[in-house]
């Protein structure tokens, strides 16, 4: 989740801009739970998926 969208009960502000110290802890907290995965979106997921898949069917071709 991003805190492109969320709107802060403090303030009434988007919580990206951090206006009051809940903005700040909130958007502070999410962007410690994304991790590494948390930063993509779906479409660069899906692209590694795909390429994911191609180099097993790669691999199998290869190997048999």
């Amino acid at each position: 989740m991003t805190c492109d969208r969320l709107v802060c009960a403090n303030c009434a502000a988007p919580v990206n801009e951090g206006r009051c110290p809940v903005c700040r802890a909130s958007r502070e907290r999410l962007q410690q739970q994304e991790g590494v995965l948390g930063a993509l979106t779906p479409a660069a997921l899906l692209v590694l998926l795909v390429a994911l898949v191609a180099v097993a069917v790669l691999a199998r071709s290869f190997a048999g």
